[in-house]
């Protein structure tokens, strides 16, 4: 198999499909303002939080070689948008959910994982979540704007350039 058509591994393409079904489910359950501290969003919580705790595996796997070599094109400037785009994702990854822990901690909310409550990051303070809180949202919605310019690129990619490039995150 050449490297146009080589796979990610199978443990890459469950973390990966399993993170962007997280992703967008903490998204679609994302609430802000006071009604937090009234009523967390615990499932939003969960799902973040659920992002970040699987960010070891995939980054673990990874390195185990579970990626495929990127493909060739000629243009190094494609090269360098992908290796930065999924760098950025990664950082994103890590940062959107520690600053959610952070944030929630310090409206004195606990943190939940699936029936685990999470010490908190801070002390918890009155008043509004400030800038942190701001920077939270905006990872977030960067997280979301960035994954679907890279589903695009794929879909570019698999139909445009008829390279494959969706086969080798297919489990099918």
């Amino acid at each position: 198999m050449n490297v146009a058509f080589a796979r990610y591994s199978r443990v890459m393409m469950a973390l990966h499909w399993l993170t962007a079904v997280l992703v967008v489910a903490a998204y679609l359950l994302s609430e802000g303002g006071r009604q937090v501290r009234v009523h967390p969003p615990l499932l939003h919580f969960a799902c973040g939080l659920a992002v970040l705790v699987l960010l070891v595996p995939r980054l673990i796997a990874r390195a185990l070689g579970g990626a495929p070599p990127l493909q060739q094109y000629g243009s190094r400037w494609l090269e360098v948008a992908a290796r930065s785009s999924h760098a950025l994702l990664y950082l994103l990854l890590l940062a959107v959910p520690i600053l959610g822990w952070y944030v929630a901690s310090r409206l004195g909310v606990p943190a939940w994982l699936f029936g685990i409550t999470l010490p908190p990051l801070t002390a918890a303070l009155p008043g509004p979540a400030g800038l942190l809180g701001q920077l939270h949202q905006i990872g977030g919605n960067a997280i979301l704007i960035l994954a679907g310019v890279h589903a695009l690129a794929a879909l570019w990619h698999h139909f445009g350039l008829r390279d494959h490039t969706l086969r080798r995150m297919s489990p099918f």
